[in-house]
């Protein structure tokens, strides 16, 4: 083929398009319907039933609506297993308002931190246009996570509940993404302007504190107290005064979230498996907990999450879930879809390759609920606790194929009681670094 597109080649297109009715079919299809509309395949369908022979209780299931805070909805309902299970309760949710508020404090004065750490980087390189390319959004990973729950403590919904900003947090995230660009000008000025790394900081004060009032007036002011009240399933009422949110959180949940390690699936030339991974650049809270993996064949994920399922508690897990799903029916599976057929192409790209090329990384963070093992005591589909509300899939709850695990999976998270001493071994030796525009870098 020459350089250009010419005439003649677009006439041998035309033709030969033209010369296979499928392609009229298809295109009366789609044009009326849209692909995915024209390409679901009914056995799929079928086949991902809501049916689970493992099963953990079912609890209503949350909403984060307009906002991207999937990771620490799916976190929170992890802990929130614990209080409804311990105390019989019909439902009982948590604060996301509260981690959201320390949250975005904290993730400012993390990417100020890195502004200044980077003040000698050129502006046009790599690194410093990556680090302003989001200054602050709303997603997040695990240990990001524990980080805010050790630094800050939990309250309960009521204590903090949601508003019109939490819910739609755009507007918000706008705002502290503008201050925070402007943030960095400002003190990559006054260092090329020879003033010292000290004086930096006092500016930084100023800035943090406005942040801190921007939040203040978006979110509300977090709790320094509260009354926790609470009826379990068969009527007694519990009422305790006065609590702080750390004492909340060590005397209804206390799970020692240090047992919680990173499990991850990158099957690509450049991370090998039993190896430890860390992320540069990549966090929220100072000083807090680095974000940490080993990287795992996928059966492996997979025996960790059942083992944790048949023990009775939830896992959080990380994935791409843009790909092959049906929201309304609440379905995850590469079945789910016949593209090939319709447009007479392949799609032939493995995980790793799909990782390497852009073309996919973790997007979205849920909880597994329950599996469905079959006779060989191996997986057949996943129950999927989202935070979508109760009107997708079934009452909120969506059914996983294994074999869209197997793709799309990239990140659980399990206690060390269930993983072998080789799989700890690897994730407590020195992590390898990766660049902070690595796949496995990216935040759910």
């Amino acid at each position: 083929m020459a350089k250009e597109i010419d005439a003649k080649l677009l006439t041998d297109f035309s033709v030969n398009f033209d010369g296979d009715r499928a392609n009229t079919v298809a295109l009366n299809s789609v044009t009326k319907n849209g692909i995915l509309a024209s390409v679901q395949t009914p056995d799929a369908i079928r086949d991902t039933t809501h049916n689970f022979s493992v099963r953990l209780p079912k609890t209503p299931v949350t909403n984060q609506k307009q906002s991207g805070r999937c990771w620490l909805f799916a976190a929170a309902n992890v802990l929130r297993f614990e209080i409804i299970k311990k105390y019989n309760l019909k439902n009982f949710e948590l604060s996301l308002v509260y981690l959201l508020f320390w949250d975005k404090l904290e993730k400012a004065n993390y990417f100020l931190e890195n502004i200044l750490d980077t003040l000698d980087e050129p502006l046009e390189g790599r690194l410093v246009a990556y680090l302003l390319s989001s200054p602050e959004g709303d997603g997040g990973q695990w240990d990001m996570f524990v980080s805010l729950v050790e630094k800050y403590g939990v309250v309960p919904a009521e204590a903090m509940p949601e508003n019109a900003v939490s819910s739609s947090t755009s507007e918000l995230r706008n705002i502290l993404t503008e201050k925070l660009r402007e943030y960095a000008c400002i003190l990559r000025n006054l260092h090329s302007q020879g003033h010292s790394l000290e004086d930096l900081r006092i500016e930084k004060e100023h800035f943090m504190e406005e942040i801190y009032r921007i939040l203040c007036i978006g979110l509300g002011k977090p709790p320094k107290k509260f009354d926790l009240e609470f009826t379990d399933k068969d009527g007694k009422f519990t009422r305790d005064a006065g609590l702080t949110p750390h004492e909340f959180y060590e005397k209804y949940i206390d799970l020692n979230l240090e047992d919680y390690i990173s499990l991850i699936n990158s099957p690509t030339e450049d991370k090998p498996y039993y190896r430890s991974y860390s992320v540069r650049y990549l966090g929220n809270v100072v000083g807090g907990r680095p974000v940490h993996y080993v990287n795992l064949p996928i059966e492996k994920l997979k025996d960790a999450a059942v083992a944790q399922l048949k023990d009775g508690f939830p896992v959080w897990f990380g994935s791409d879930v843009g790909k092959h799903s049906e929201r309304k029916l609440g379905l995850l599976d590469t079945n789910l879809y016949d593209r090939e057929s319709l447009f007479n192409v392949s799609f032939g790209m493995n995980k790793g390759q799909r990782l390497d090329y852009g073309q996919s990384l973790m997007t979205h963070a849920m909880v597994l609920q329950g599996v469905d093992i079959d006779e060989a005591n191996l997986p057949i589909r996943w129950c999927v606790e989202n935070s979508w509300g109760d009107d997708k899939g079934s009452e909120g709850y969506f059914s996983m194929g294994d074999n869209w695990f197997d793709e799309y999976v990239y990140q659980i998270v399990i206690n060390k009681k269930y993983l072998e001493a080789e799989v700890l071994k690897a994730y407590e030796s020195e992590p390898i670094l990766l660049e902070p525009w690595d796949p496995m870098g990216s935040l759910a």
